[in-house]
């Protein structure tokens, strides 16, 4: 069960448009949560290859979707923080060093190789479909903008672990899952609380 909290960070003037790619990814997104077997290695190169493109305008192109107002609500009114975090689709590590400050130690995983390159910190090139992480040995995931593979979060979560997902425009955010969808697509029985923060919305989700 979800919880949504009441907004304290309002959208920050109009809206801009939503991007071209966002029907597209948004189909991804839903299959990989609740069809694994869609994940192929082709999908994968393929996704790859489109952020490998994006990356060296990455920075850039964030700036209209903030990333940081979302994280920030997600991070305090869902009480997260100390101990290891694993940024799961770290992209250039935009908010690596908001993270930093939040927990003991942050390994940051991408699949785009040309994403990591320019970024900073532990750095790990890897699919988030096959975690190079052991069983139950992070407690705290976090997800912005990022493809959510529910049995390997569900693996590498410590059973009082902590799963963060933020989407920062929303439902116009290409990789988007409603937080009641991330819920119900992870194994067992997840609980958390939610908010509309900026142009974006996050969850914070234990399990029950």
């Amino acid at each position: 069960m979800i919880r949504w909290l009441e907004r304290v960070i309002p959208e920050p003037g109009e809206r801009p448009s939503a991007l071209p790619v966002k029907e597209a990814m948004q189909r991804v997104t839903r299959q990989t949560a609740f069809e694994p077997d869609t994940w192929t290695p082709e999908r994968a190169a393929k996704v790859a290859a489109m952020f490998d493109e994006m990356a060296p305008s990455w920075n850039e192109r964030q700036r209209v979707f903030s990333r940081y107002e979302p994280l920030a609500d997600a991070l305090h009114r869902g009480a997260v923080g100390g101990g290891r975090c694993l940024e799961v689709g770290s992209g250039t590590g935009l908010v690596t060093a908001t993270l930093a400050k939040q927990f003991d130690d942050v390994v940051s995983l991408d699949l785009s190789h040309e994403m990591l390159v320019r970024g900073t910190g532990h750095r790990v090139e890897a699919d988030a479909a096959a975690l190079p992480v052991a069983d139950a040995s992070i407690d705290s995931a976090v997800l912005v903008n990022a493809l959510l593979f529910p049995r390997e979060l569900d693996r590498v979560l410590a059973a009082d672990g902590t799963l963060v997902w933020v989407n920062t425009a929303g439902a116009e955010t290409p990789i988007h899952l409603p937080p009641e969808d991330v819920g119900a697509a992870m194994p067992g029985d997840w609980t958390g609380v939610a908010a509309d923060a900026a142009f974006g919305l996050w969850a914070v989700m234990r399990r029950r």
